[in-house]
């Protein structure tokens, strides 16, 4: 096996997983620390931007229904679940992936990267605002409820100008999400062009 040869590409004598997985992680040592850093907090600037467009839509829904009170309590999950919820998403659709050899498609990453950037990013925190902003309307009476029959169409005109306002935020978050996803598969290529180090010729 020559230096170059990368285990995920040997089509006679595959190695087990756990040896592939220990090489690739030998070898995102050994990357720059510049590629290492920006790897390990790309989720984070996702998941970052996710809280924003949550409070954005936060903001939004409370001014439709004249909700003034309550804003920390409804400003804090919509920031926090957001951001949890997105950067557990891209490691496990993304990063995880890349990490452990399993995502050797560019498309695909790039696919990946945008659908966690435009649903988990995006339209998630948009839609989990709908209901924090209504409990606090229905709670403190600032808005004049539906009647149950009209419930679903209540919230349909409620939530369809602000997702329409929020078109661009949704766009720039998907956008967001295949640069991210792009950015971490050109690292992970860097990674498996390494040459192989003795001590890893040696685990093989």
């Amino acid at each position: 096996m020559s230096q170059n040869t990368l285990p995920i590409e040997d089509t006679g004598n595959v190695p087990p997983k756990s040896v592939v997985l220990e090489l690739l992680l030998s070898k995102y040592e050994r990357l720059p620390e510049r590629d290492r850093r920006f790897f390990a907090n790309g989720p984070i600037y996702l998941g970052g931007s996710a809280a924003v467009v949550g409070l954005l839509a936060n903001s939004l829904f409370r001014g439709v229904l004249n909700v003034t009170q309550g804003l920390f309590t409804s400003s804090l999950p919509m920031a926090v679940l957001p951001f949890l919820t997105t950067v557990a998403f891209y490691n496990g659709a993304v990063s995880q992936p890349l990490l452990s050899g399993e995502l050797n498609c560019p498309t695909c990453a790039l696919i990946r990267g945008g659908l966690v950037g435009g649903l988990a990013g995006g339209l998630y925190p948009v839609m989990l605002a709908l209901p924090v902003s209504a409990g606090l309307a229905t709670r403190y009476s600032t808005s004049p409820m539906p009647e149950k029959g009209n419930v679903l169409r209540f919230w349909i005109t409620i939530t369809q100008p602000i997702l329409r306002r929020m078109n661009v935020v949704l766009i720039l978050q998907c956008l967001l999400g295949v640069y991210l996803s792009s950015k971490h598969y050109g690292i992970y290529v860097k990674m498996l062009e390494l040459p192989i180090s003795d001590s890893e010729e040696l685990r093989e």
